[in-house]
């Protein structure tokens, strides 16, 4: 699998990786158990997948302990770890605390990259003391590359602004043909600066694969207080559907390694996926191999700009 290098932090992770929020506990539906998320890890190293996404707070580090076990199963050295810190763990003291818990859950002696979670408009923390504390561990050798999460362009200046020996390695931000928001400013803005985007939800929480429709919903807590599962918007979702059909019968694909082929198509962008299970991460792995042509990327683009989705 083709491989990326985040930033100029000398850190290079697999074309897709693998998000494992849905690690945390049951708020993904009962069918997710430890078992076969470690699984599904496991699998995914072995189709050339490293790159393996958690936080300290998905499921209160329960995901970072899943991981943790696949690591133990697969070999340290097979695993690019990338957590995040909360966005209200940024004071200083609380920055080492929560990487210390990290290290602990993920049984890991140094972190890949470390992500800020998001920036956090309650406790207003001046980003300075969050990320000095983060260059501080980086320095030490504690981790490896410092990156951000769901970060506007401001935010993502004031934050390298603060960081005097390294860089800003990442930005992970939900973006899938559904939810394109991040290229008004966000994606243009790291193409220009070299920072490489995670693109968390990639699959649209499942929209992506066609796996959704008005009748056929997700009963999980997470899901069902998504817009994207009103029954217009799933509707309006059936427009790029029709055409990422189309196109994954041809190649004898499946809907979602073409939706994740779009988005990997973007040297600079690296889909994280979910998977419960190992056939998940074997499909998701499978579409590093997709090379659209200029006729499909045509026919996608169309598809997703005549979406209009309801929010609420």
């Amino acid at each position: 699998m083709d491989r990326v290098r985040l930033g100029t932090s000398g850190v290079e992770v697999s074309r897709i990786g693998l998000g494992m929020w849905q690690a945390g506990g049951k708020n993904w539906g009962t069918d997710v158990n430890d078992r076969d998320c470690v699984a599904a890890i496991v699998r995914g190293v072995e189709r050339g997948v490293d790159l393996v996404d958690t936080a300290e707070v998905y499921g209160d580090g329960h995901s970072e302990e899943v991981v943790g076990k696949a690591i133990k199963e697969v070999g340290r050295d097979n695993i690019v770890v990338a957590t995040k810190v909360a966005g209200y763990h940024m004071r200083e003291r609380d920055v080492e605390r929560a990487c210390r818990g990290s290290l602990r859950r993920l049984g890991v002696r140094t972190i890949d990259l470390v992500q800020v979670h998001w920036p956090d408009p309650w406790d207003q923390v001046p980003f300075q003391e969050g990320f000095r504390a983060l260059e501080r561990l980086w320095k030490r050798g504690t981790i490896r590359a410092i990156g951000v999460s769901n970060f506007a362009v401001r935010d993502l200046k004031d934050a390298q602004a603060h960081l005097s020996r390294t860089e800003i390695a990442s930005n992970q931000v939900r973006y899938n043909l559904l939810q394109r928001e991040v290229e008004a400013e966000v994606l243009p803005y790291c193409r220009r600066e070299g920072i490489p985007i995670l693109a968390w939800s990639p699959l649209a929480q499942g929209v992506l694969a066609g796996t959704y429709r008005p009748g056929k919903k997700p009963k999980d807590s997470i899901r069902k207080q998504n817009d994207l599962f009103s029954d217009r918007n799933l509707r309006e979702a059936e427009k790029v559907l029709r055409v990422l059909r189309g196109i994954a019968k041809s190649r004898g694909r499946t809907v979602a390694q073409v939706a994740l082929g779009w988005l990997a198509k973007d040297p600079l962008v690296i889909p994280i996926p979910g998977a419960k299970r190992p056939a998940q991460a074997e499909e998701n792995a499978g579409a590093a191999e997709i090379r659209l042509t200029r006729e499909e990327l045509r026919r996608i683009e169309a598809a997703s700009r005549r979406v209009r989705l309801d929010t609420f």
